[in-house]
């Protein structure tokens, strides 16, 4: 499969890349800044340079999702799966009567309108009628029905990203394409913590398992977990 993965830096992104490459997958990884790129996702590139190319494109700036998918079509590249993997988590320490409201909008911009960003312009290279996926990374805090009391942009905006998942699924379908939202697990990154229970590594495997479709979803799921388990909405 040939699949591009964001935010694939460090971390689930990074695993994720890792594993894809692993498994045979050609894999176009997308970082904010190549600058800023670790050196795990350097070597990996270095030791499969045929499948792991590294490219510049920060999510929140159409013009840059534009310009890279401009470029992979002037290639006539294909796309069998996308994993909107790019994510944050600020404002975690404040209740309502101090949240910074800009806050959320600097979430909403990678959170929620980068996914779209990247679907508006790479979708048109995904193949159709291939077993192509789109994997938008979601969370259990982006569930209505298990909602709490704070992280207020991070729940909020993967609230927004499981119903864009759900109307990208529908728009997607007639063309062969699958859209989930996926939970990852609590895993333990930088966003994760320590103190998390399940290592990167094991979900990225389960939510590749899920792009490859080796994992069945019925099909009027679209917010699972790793696993493919229903998670509520």
């Amino acid at each position: 499969m040939n699949i591009l993965i964001t935010g694939a830096g460090r971390g689930l992104g990074l695993q994720l890349t890792m594993l894809a490459a692993k498994r045979g997958n050609q894999v176009v990884v997308c970082v904010r800044e190549v600058s800023d790129t670790s050196e795990g996702l350097w070597a990996l590139a270095a030791r499969h340079p045929d499948q792991v190319r590294i490219e510049s494109m920060n999510v929140t700036l159409e013009n840059e999702v534009a310009e890279l998918a401009d470029k992979l079509s002037k290639e006539s590249a294909k796309l069998d799966g996308v994993i909107n993997n790019a994510g944050v988590l600020l404002g975690r320490e404040h209740k309502i009567g101090t949240l910074p409201m800009n806050l959320l909008k600097s979430t909403f911009d990678v959170n929620l309108y980068g996914p779209m960003n990247v679907m508006k312009h790479m979708s048109s290279l995904m193949s159709d009628h291939s077993g192509a996926n789109v994997i938008n990374i979601s969370s259990e805090a982006g569930s209505m029905a298990s909602g709490y009391g704070g992280d207020y942009p991070y729940a909020i905006s993967k609230t927004a990203l499981n119903m864009f998942s759900k109307q990208l699924n529908d728009e997607l379908r007639p063309r062969g394409i699958r859209v989930l939202s996926v939970h990852p697990g609590w895993i333990r990154t930088d966003m994760g913590g320590d103190q998390a229970p399940m290592e990167a590594s094991e979900s990225a495997s389960g939510i590749l398992d899920l792009m490859e479709r080796k994992t069945v979803v019925d099909e009027e799921l679209f917010f699972v977990d790793y696993s493919g388990r229903a998670m509520p909405v």
